[in-house]
């Protein structure tokens, strides 16, 4: 009875973690690593937009899929571009 549950389990060829509500999302790619003609620049503001909500909150990594370097200099350039006034602090 038993042998009978294992077989049924191995068919489907399902991790142990697997759920069926949940798909698996395949990992984001690092748009400043993927486009090597992409340059970010605190003086675009239509740029940096990308990389900051509604709020005017930054975005994290793994909502902009940024690797951790590239998450570095988005956060320096959107505070750069705060300091003088070419994105808001928040947004009402």
């Amino acid at each position: 009875m038993a042998d009978k549950k294992q077989n049924k389990r191995n068919n489907k060829n399902y991790d142990d973690d697997y759920n069926p509500r949940f798909k698996r999302q395949r990992k984001k790619v690092c748009v400043l690593c993927s486009d090597k003609n992409f340059e970010l620049d605190y003086k675009n503001a239509d740029q940096l937009k990308k990389f900051v909500n509604e709020k005017g909150k930054i975005l994290p990594r793994r909502t902009t899929g940024a690797c951790a370097k590239h998450q570095r200099d988005i956060t320096t350039a959107v505070k750069r571009a705060r300091h003088i006034a070419i994105l808001p602090y928040t947004q009402n």
